[in-house]
């Protein structure tokens, strides 16, 4: 579970009216109510942003108890593969009540709520303080945010366009963060922090309201609305009921014994790809490989590796497809960093296994119907398996300092030759 967040109080207030609130996030934890933003004096005067446990963004603004601002997005916003653009503007002083809270989804204003209660003209909205002002969980101390964050920015006394925070990129046409900023003053105690440093507090605007961080040592990665890493997929057809996913999606743990199948969020039919995995608990015979995305392991609470469009190789060194195993003479167990890479693009397509970096077993494997996922799988309660496709961790653990050819990722052990990490700017480049 999360528990990183970062903090500041201000020395004075800032406008009480006006500001613009601009987030780039990854979710992690779906269905989990979390805070992106709070200005917390008490538990009756706040005010805060977030994702609730129905998973509509929100704003929100108290007083005294009674709420002065409560907007809700009728869109849900469930995707873990996905970055988001989420722009609160704010002006209570404008004379049109629908205006005076505007909430932006990748760059589209949200005009239906399932609850909407606007501000009465020039209320205080609460929102630059000088109270605790803290990004990534409830100022209360709970509703931590899991996922990933980056270029977090408020302005501080006006009311902004996602214009200004964002642009559509020329070659992918995909809304992304602005290059170079074209805000001439984010005011009192407006910020930018990019979070992309090992000081992720770090105020880039001009101003110096940087934040320090709590709870704990954030995890620094490798992606960023840029350049979105593949991750594990908690919306997978299999039985995900009995599987929890944390930090950032990449660790997978069992809740409960029999047979069950984690993949990826991103799939592909060509190029050649690498990742890395780990296990982290005994010989209960986890297991990772490749299967077709339309496999009937979708529907189908089998092994990995059971089915004709499904490889695995299991913690006993044995490998599986359509249901036939091959002894590859090596185990493996808690802590042996485990490679995987798939050649896509040969006349003969091949899936290779490597243990700490030495390759082990190499096999022949179909042209995909459809996509191949990277996937893992559990078979007893409590199996713990770390994925790391390149974002540069197992857990909280650095996992090294291995790029790709592209200069993408980074492993454990060094990419085999013209293999890449599973990302956007690679699958532009080599899909």
């Amino acid at each position: 579970m999360a528990t990183t967040y970062l903090t500041r109080t201000p020395g004075s207030a800032g406008s009480t009216t006006k500001g613009t609130f601009s987030f780039w996030v990854k979710r992690g934890v779906i269905t989990s109510d979390m805070y992106l933003w709070t200005n917390f004096a008490n538990s009756t005067n706040w005010s805060a942003i977030g994702i609730n446990n129905v998973d509509q963004v929100y704003f929100y603004a108290e007083s005294g108890g009674s709420a002065v601002a409560n907007l809700k997005t009728n869109r849900v916003f469930r995707d873990p593969s996905a970055w988001y653009h989420i722009v609160v503007a704010l002006d209570s002083t404008d004379g049109t009540a629908d205006d005076r809270v505007k909430i932006y989804i990748n760059r589209v204003q949200e005009t239906s709520f399932v609850q909407r209660t606007n501000p009465s003209s020039s209320a205080d909205l609460g929102i630059s303080e000088a109270v605790p002002m803290e990004i990534g969980r409830y100022g209360g101390g709970s509703a931590y945010f899991d996922g990933s964050m980056a270029n977090v920015e408020f302005v501080d006394g006006t009311a902004l366009t996602p214009a200004y925070f964002g642009s559509t990129d020329s070659t992918t046409g995909i809304w992304t963060p602005q290059a170079a900023s074209t805000i001439s003053s984010y005011g009192t105690n407006g910020f930018k922090l990019k979070m992309d440093t090992a000081t992720p507090g770090a105020d880039t605007s001009g101003n110096t309201n940087t934040f320090t961080v709590g709870g704990g040592t954030p995890t620094l990665t490798q992606g960023n609305p840029d350049n979105n890493y593949a991750c594990m997929n908690p919306l997978f057809a299999g039985d995900n009921s009995a599987i929890t996913y944390s930090n950032g999606n990449l660790k997978t743990t069992a809740t409960s014994e029999g047979q069950k199948n984690a993949v990826s969020t991103i799939g592909v039919s060509s190029g050649k790809w690498y990742c890395e995995m780990v296990s982290r608990n005994g010989n209960n015979y986890p297991g990772f490989g490749i299967m077709d995305s339309q496999s009937i392991l979708q529907t189908s609470i089998l092994y990995l590796g059971s089915s004709v469009d499904s490889y695995c190789m299991f913690q006993d060194g044995n490998y599986y497809t359509n249901g036939s195993a091959v002894s590859t003479g090596t185990t493996w167990g808690v802590g042996s960093i485990m490679g995987i890479s798939i050649d896509l693009n040969s006349a003969t397509k091949t899936i290779k296994f490597y243990k700490n970096g030495a390759e082990e077993h190499s096999a022949t494997i179909a042209t995909p119907a459809n996509d191949y996922v990277f996937a893992v799988s559990h078979n007893t309660n409590g199996t713990i398996t770390e994925m790391n496709f390149g974002e540069g961790f197992f857990g909280t653990t650095a996992a090294g300092t291995n790029a790709d050819g592209n200069g993408q990722g980074l492993f454990a052990y060094a990419v085999p030759s013209g293999y890449y990490a599973l990302n956007t700017k690679n699958l532009e480049a080599y899909g």
